[in-house]
């Protein structure tokens, strides 16, 4: 049998080694570097993205430490980028470029959401097209990316957006208000707004998904979201593609676990329970985040210069726009 003082000394190294992993486990998170996630207090895909990375673990996995930053508006959320206010965000392409041709240190890392998040929608049963809507009137943002995207396509069937189409200008939101005021014949709007419709009205359908438009004129799918970052924050090292690899995590979740995100999206963006699992089984809202410097390169620069050609935008970006590692 031990002696007495055999067991307090067995003790007191044992004491000593809990408190050494005590205060190592603190150290361990503080050496983590810290990323800032720029986040809306919108019931939208992006701060989702943030949400799950951070509730999961997936950002102390690729080691760093991911803070959140909220933003009540889309401009502001843009601008915290353009100031450097945060590192990352979710943002549409040619957003970018804008940002980018003006001279703010923007770098797109990563594709995100794809365009079948963008749809319009009617009650009308004798609208089944874009086309049927010459002569009538559609609710949409005039200045959002997405109505680049719609225009674009309606130019390529021969119709012009303001003339053939009389287009009421209102974000998404209010899109949604006037057609269920009846105050137009169709509305654009993106998910989980699409979503939260459907549910409100039976005899609502979509007449026109972003992706299924953008193949049949460019041949690809195109992008609505992509993942951008800061210039300074695409030199530290191996981040940025940990990063990225993070939100490939947060994809493969939504795949595997639809109803744990689901939930999440109920607890932090105040969705309804199923309505993110309704518009992801519908297939209108897929994340599927790959390299920017990949094949997908090639995707992104054509949505530029299509901006350009439709005089939504003045210039091409420079190559740098593009992260490589």
């Amino acid at each position: 049998m031990r002696s007495m003082f055999q067991m307090q000394s067995i003790y007191r190294r044992a004491a000593v080694l809990i408190a050494v992993a005590l205060l190592a486990a603190p150290a361990l998170a503080q050496d983590r570097p810290k990323v800032r996630g720029g986040s809306l207090t919108l019931p939208v895909l992006a701060p989702l993205v943030m949400n799950v990375m951070k509730e999961k673990g997936l950002d102390a996995k690729h080691g760093f430490d991911l803070e959140i930053k909220p933003y009540p508006s889309i401009a502001a959320y843009y601008a915290a980028l353009a100031t450097g206010e945060i590192d990352a965000l979710m943002g549409g392409p040619t957003v970018m470029q804008k940002l980018r041709t003006e001279g703010a240190p923007v770098r797109i890392a990563a594709t995100g959401l794809r365009l079948s998040d963008l749809v319009i929608m009617t009650t009308n049963p004798a609208i089944r097209s874009l086309a049927d809507l010459k002569g009538k009137q559609l609710a949409a943002d005039m200045g959002s990316g997405q109505y680049q995207v719609v225009s674009i396509y309606a130019r390529s069937k021969g119709l012009s957006m303001g003339s053939d189409i009389t287009v009421v200008n209102a974000n998404f939101g209010l899109a949604r208000s006037q057609l269920a005021a009846s105050r137009v014949d169709a509305a654009m709007v993106i998910e989980p707004i699409a979503t939260l419709m459907l549910r409100e009205n039976k005899d609502l359908k979509i007449i026109f998904n972003g992706a299924t438009a953008w193949k049949e004129v460019t041949g690809n799918e195109g992008w609505e979201l992509v993942l951008s970052i800061r210039e300074d924050f695409s030199k530290k090292g191996d981040l940025p593609r940990r990063l990225i690899a993070a939100m490939q995590d947060v994809a493969a979740l939504m795949r595997s676990n639809l109803d744990e995100v689901d939930a999440i999206a109920a607890r932090t963006i105040k969705l309804p329970a199923g309505v993110l699992k309704d518009a992801v089984s519908g297939k209108r809202l897929e994340l599927d985040v790959q390299p920017a410097w990949g094949p997908e390169k090639k995707v992104i620069w054509d949505m530029f210069e299509r901006a350009v050609a439709a005089k939504f935008l003045d210039k091409m970006p420079d190559d740098g726009i593009i992260y490589t590692p």
